[in-house]
Parts: C-alpha cells; sequence; structure tokens
C-alpha cells in the first residue's frame, strides 16, 4: 500500500486526448481551439492547496501561453453565461501565483448561473472535502460536447451540454469516481451523478490515467462506488434568483464616456473591469 500511495504521489499523469497541452505552476490543460475552452484540465489537489490563505483575486484575462489564442472577456460579456472555473479558485489558494492562473480564460468554460452557483459549487466542495479526507487525489475536470447550448462571442466560445469530474485516489484502497452533470439548474443529490469513468472517456474520447498499468487502469475505470466516498446526504437547493438578485449594474465608465452596462455583487459597485474606478466620488 505504501509503494502505491508513493507512486500515485510522484507521478506526473497526462491524459491522452487533441488539443493543445498548456502547462501552468499548479495545473495543466489541454486547449481546444474548436470549443475556445479546455477538454480537460488537471491537477493535483493536496491539503495545503485547499486550506492556503491566498485571496480570490478575480483577475479574469486571456491565457498568454496558448498559442492560438484564448477566449476573451469580450466572449462572455452581455453572454448571460457565468465564467465557470474548470479548476476552482478555491482549490489554488497555496499562493497568489496559483490562484492568479486560476483566471486564466483557457480554464473558463460558459456555464448557467443556477448551475455554476449551485450543483457546481456543491461538488467543488465536496472535492476540496476529499482532499482533505485522503490527504491528496487527482483531479481531471473539462466540459461533454453533446446537446451544446450554442455558442458565444466573437470566438464562438462552445456552451457546452454536460460537465464531468473524474477523481483518483491513490492513498490505501485506491479508488476512483466519476460525475457527468448538465448544464443547468438542478436540485438533485450529487451521489445521482455518477458515472463510471469509462463513460466519460467514451463521451470525450480522452483516456485520463494512461500511465496505469493496465490492470489496475481497467479496475479502477470500469465502476465508481459512492458508497466509498463521503457525499452529503442532501439535496441541493438551488436558489438561483436570490443569488442573481444582489447583482446591481456596474459604476463603472466606460472609455467612450458611457456607463458599464457590466453586473457585479462587487460591495464596491463595480466590475473586474473598472476596479480602478471603485471609490471615486463620480461614481
Amino acid at each position: 500500500m505504501l509503494l502505491s500511495f508513493m507512486t500515485g504521489f510522484a507521478q506526473n499523469y497526462t491524459p491522452k486526448s487533441s488539443g493543445e497541452i498548456v502547462k501552468h505552476n499548479s495545473y495543466s490543460l489541454a486547449y481546444s481551439e474548436q470549443h475556445e475552452q479546455a477538454l480537460w484540465v488537471l491537477y493535483h489537489l493536496k491539503p495545503e492547496m485547499v486550506t492556503g490563505a491566498a485571496d480570490r483575486s478575480d483577475d479574469f484575462r486571456p491565457d498568454p501561453k496558448v498559442s492560438t489564442q484564448s477566449a476573451s472577456l469580450e466572449d462572455y460579456k452581455g453572454s448571460g453565461y457565468d465564467r465557470g472555473h474548470l479548476c476552482p479558485a478555491a482549490d489554488m489558494k497555496q499562493s497568489s501565483t496559483a490562484m492568479s492562473e486560476t483566471f486564466f480564460l483557457s480554464n473558463m468554460s460558459p456555464q448557467v448561473p443556477g448551475f455554476n452557483r449551485g450543483i457546481w459549487k456543491n461538488l467543488e466542495e465536496t472535492v476540496r472535502k476529499w482532499s482533505l479526507e485522503e490527504n491528496g487525489i487527482w483531479v481531471v475536470t473539462g466540459a461533454i460536447f453533446k446537446d451544446n447550448k450554442g455558442a458565444i462571442g466573437k470566438n464562438k466560445v462552445t456552451v457546452p451540454g454536460y460537465y464531468y469530474k473524474v477523481i483518483y485516489d491513490y492513498t490505501g484502497e485506491e479508488k476512483m469516481i466519476a460525475l457527468i452533470l448538465p448544464n443547468s439548474e438542478r436540485e438533485k443529490q450529487l451521489s445521482d451523478y455518477v458515472v463510471s469513468v469509462d463513460l466519460v472517456e467514451e463521451l470525450t474520447g480522452v483516456d485520463f490515467f494512461p500511465q496505469l498499468d493496465d490492470s489496475t487502469e481497467e479496475k479502477l475505470e470500469s465502476h465508481s462506488d459512492p458508497g466509498k466516498w463521503s457525499f452529503d446526504r442532501m439535496v441541493v437547493q438551488v436558489k438561483a434568483q436570490q443569488k442573481l438578485s444582489s447583482f446591481v449594474q456596474c459604476k463603472g465608465i466606460t472609455k467612450s464616456g458611457n456607463r458599464c452596462k457590466n453586473k457585479t455583487n462587487n460591495t464596491n459597485g463595480c466590475c473586474h473591469l473598472h476596479q480602478s474606478q471603485a471609490g471615486r466620488s463620480s461614481l
């Protein structure tokens, strides 16, 4: 068991798929120019990353490492969709650099607001809890481009129909679990969305952990047992309208002299584009 633990901890896993491989300090991804977002985002989630002290930066920006250029802020502006994190900001609290890198637009995908702020957020929190309980896990997450909801912006960023997470616990008794969630507002238990890793591979064309020996990979990926993971036994109540009602029009003034049309729930009344104007008496 100790050998298995050490192998899982030290291994640098990289899924096999199409897309441009981009490596940042604490996570890597495969970027799809066709969909203008990541096919997968991979990282090793350790307890110190969850319990760190880095503050959320909200510095959304294009990813300079994507050779074909990533999506832009303009693509999301006025779209009605959230810039949904694939690697959550709260998973990268170990340093300000790691936190900031989660706001690259290569790590974003257009998500229905009630989904992003509801069951997806609940899943992200659950995964962080698992990392603490298991003393480290591997996380892969991304979109499934089936039943898509169209595209947004000049760069035609695809709005996916579904999202997945694949989790590999290499500590103690090795285990994997996968979930597929529709990009829509839901009120169900997370465990209702558990599927096999094999199914996610079939739907995405991604081979998630090819570095494992064939027998281990087959055993772990063929079946997900929710009973081996500590799900909170409660229905996720998504109160999207209440959450959205806290957003107001930004007080900032654009370069053309008009009031910004972005919505924000920042206490200073300015969106991320106009933080430099926060506190001015003219606002």
